[in-house]
């Protein structure tokens, strides 16, 4: 193995999806050769695939196609309903280039021909991995650029409270805020006042039941905002 096929980050998540017992052993062997490989979870269908994938949320799907309840396809197009950046790898036995071209435009990223070697299948894994990487640069960096935006948010609210200002630019910014289903208590307040202020009664309406139930059930000072 190359130097190149060893990716050194923060392990990957893999969920395994066949129905043939031997080939769920035999894949989930292969895989503990990979130092950086985590199977969390193992499927005997496509339908269980699904429940797991929403429950685990692994980075790498490897999938079979031919499934009972529901077919690997199938399943892909459900898991991305909930999870978009899941990277998918299909395994099948059927040499077929309808279903190759299927499987790659809902997402498939790499298709192997069972019986496959341990060479193949790390290889394969690696190679979507750099998307699963990808994908994790990118999250981070929508992640980091949102807590910055929020930020500087608080730091214009706290001036705009301070001095009072009830115009469009502090509505604005309050409003923002807002659209954080854990935004604090106290900016929701001063929204509330600028809706009062300037009689914006429906929007007032709305906010003042939500500022009814977040009283009710407070957020714990340890709860992530």
């Amino acid at each position: 193995m190359s130097k190149e096929d060893t990716i050194p980050h923060e392990k990957l998540r893999v969920l395994i999806a066949d129905d043939v017992q031997a080939t769920r052993r035999s894949t989930r062997l292969m895989l503990a050769e990979h130092p950086m490989v985590e199977v969390v979870a193992i499927a005997r269908d496509g339908e269980e695939a699904v429940k797991l994938a929403r429950k685990h949320m692994p980075d790498i799907a490897i999938m079979d196609i031919n499934m009972p309840k529901m077919d690997g396809l199938s399943a892909i197009q459900a898991m991305a309903e909930f999870h978009p950046s899941i990277a998918n790898i299909i395994i099948s036995s059927e040499k077929d280039e309808k279903t190759l071209r299927d499987a790659m435009t809902i997402g498939a990223r790499e298709y192997l021909l069972k019986p496959f070697t341990i060479e193949e299948i790390i290889m394969a894994v690696n190679r979507v991995s750099k998307i699963v990487l990808e994908n994790r640069k990118r999250l981070a960096s929508d992640d980091q650029a949102r807590k910055d935006r929020e930020k500087y948010l608080k730091q214009l609210a706290h001036e705009y409270a301070k001095t009072r200002r009830v115009d469009n630019e502090a509505l604005e910014v309050f409003e923002k805020l807002a659209t954080n289903p854990k935004c604090e208590l106290h900016w929701l307040m001063n929204l509330a006042l600028i809706y009062l202020i300037r009689r914006k009664w429906g929007q007032l309406k709305n906010l003042a039941a939500r500022l009814e139930k977040q009283t009710r059930n407070p957020i714990s000072p340890n709860q992530k905002l």
